[in-house]
């Protein structure tokens, strides 16, 4: 039950919940559900709150699917990848379309001969690589992206010239910073790493490195390297490889700021390091003061995830932005017998790749404004936990059949009938909330052809 306490002026002028009145929330439901149907001579004699609060949740999750109006949208602009990630609380989608430049939406059409398989990385005869743990390494051609190791058994480890144990270095946060002697070696440096994407090495000593192990680097295969410098000062940086066997390979020295790619074949120099590292190291007389960043390491042959997304976003879909008269293709008679109706359409496809919680595009919808119309459970946030007043009757018959149809010693008469006053109640909510206005509806009609009186 709803009051008003907000003052007309307070409302309009402050207010930040505009049209909130329509609504009840969750909370004030589940207290009226208690005070109107719970107790002696009620419906339900007795049942504790935190029972009613589950069925709550779980009814205002079904009636989110099909009987509320979805009113969750997010726009965004496709960038080059010609991916987007899904909201925090997307369910599934109602509607996806892009906006031109008239502001009008053209709704785009999933396809569903395509997909996004995994890729596991082989070796040169064609066999699967396996990680420690007898897994096979899902790769995207990268072993390392942004500093993130793929398949790595550990954090960073600062380790000494003569490749000791080392220290670990902790996953800081942004601009915190670690003295390396409170981690139990006495070392004057200090290092921090950017939410584990960049590495941030001040006053690294002469030979010392930055390394992290259990990454599979095959020997004899190439790898293309790229990483940024920033914030340079002092030392000379170079990236270690090292293979299956120990041997090690080395990137060109580095002494100044930029971004660096280079290409070299692991194991081209023999050496006796643990297997299956990767580190930076300063390979200057001098202590070295920089910040790596955008650190990926791609073996060669392996730089696209797969053949089919990256065919899919390679072809060049057929344009038909801001053209209402279709001209284009009305000249085409009799050309487009046998088409499947489902692709016959100009304004782009996509699919959802649910393993990695993106959706797809097609490389036409790159740059333009996108809209993703979708549903939610409702349970998302605590300001979507409120429920229409026109659907408040469906969530108190829905809560009263939950609840006595889960309870033992209850006649199944009874049962069945609350089953049937919440079937009635949800039906009356969706006629309810799809809204239908005759004049509305007879001016649609009207474009049918239809003589409508009213």
């Amino acid at each position: 039950m709803g009051y008003i306490t907000t003052p007309p002026k307070n409302y309009y002028a402050a207010s930040q919940n505009h049209g909130n009145y329509q609504f009840t929330s969750l909370k004030d439901i589940i207290n009226q559900f208690m005070v109107a149907y719970v107790g002696e001579g009620k419906t339900i004699s007795k049942v504790k709150r935190v029972d009613v609060a589950f069925h709550a949740y779980r009814a205002i999750q079904e009636l989110s699917f099909d009987t509320f109006k979805s009113f969750k949208a997010q726009e965004i602009t496709v960038p080059a990848t010609l991916q987007m990630t899904l909201p925090q609380d997307y369910v599934n989608y109602t509607k996806i379309s892009w906006v031109d430049s008239s502001g009008i939406k053209h709704l785009l059409y999933p396809t569903s001969k395509t997909s996004n398989p995994s890729r596991y990385q082989v070796d040169s005869d064609g066999e699967f690589l396996f990680t420690d743990n007898n897994g096979r390494l899902i790769s995207s051609g990268e072993l390392v992206r942004n500093g993130n190791f793929h398949g790595g058994s550990g954090g960073w480890v600062l380790n000494e010239a003569n490749y000791g144990d080392g220290v670990v270095i902790p996953n800081v946060q942004e601009s915190e910073t670690v003295d390396t002697a409170t981690l139990g070696d006495p070392l004057k440096g200090y290092f921090y790493g950017f939410n584990g994407n960049a590495i941030g090495a001040y006053d690294v000593p002469k030979r010392w490195g930055i390394r992290q192990e259990g990454i599979p680097i095959i020997s004899n295969e190439e790898y293309k390297i790229t990483y940024t410098l920033s914030g340079y000062t002092s030392g000379s940086w170079a990236i270690y490889i090292i293979d299956e066997n120990g041997d090690r390979t080395t990137t060109t020295e580095r002494t100044a700021n930029g971004t660096y790619t280079e290409t070299i074949t692991a194991g081209s120099t023999a050496a006796a390091y643990p297997p299956n590292v990767v580190f930076f190291r300063n390979d200057s007389d001098d202590n070295g003061n920089v910040v790596i960043d955008n650190i990926s390491i791609v073996r060669v042959g392996d730089e696209n995830p797969n053949k089919t997304w990256g065919n899919y976003k390679s072809t060049t879909p057929s344009e038909n932005q801001d053209d209402y008269q279709d001209d284009t293709y009305w000249p085409a008679h009799g050309e487009r017998y046998g088409l499947d109706p489902q692709y016959a359409q100009a304004n782009g496809s996509f699919y959802i790749d649910q393993a990695s919680g993106k959706i797809h595009f097609s490389s036409n919808i790159s740059g333009k404004t996108l809209i993703l119309d979708y549903i939610s459970d409702s349970l998302g946030e605590e300001g979507d936990m409120q429920v229409h007043k026109f659907a408040e009757e469906a969530m108190y018959k829905s809560i009263i059949y939950a609840i006595l149809s889960t309870r033992a010693n209850v006649q199944e008469y009874i049962v069945r009938r609350f089953k049937k006053e919440r079937f009635a109640a949800i039906r009356t909510a969706k006629l309810r909330l799809s809204n239908i206005k005759l004049e509305e509806l007879t001016q649609i009609l009207r474009g049918k052809s239809k003589q409508i009186k009213h």
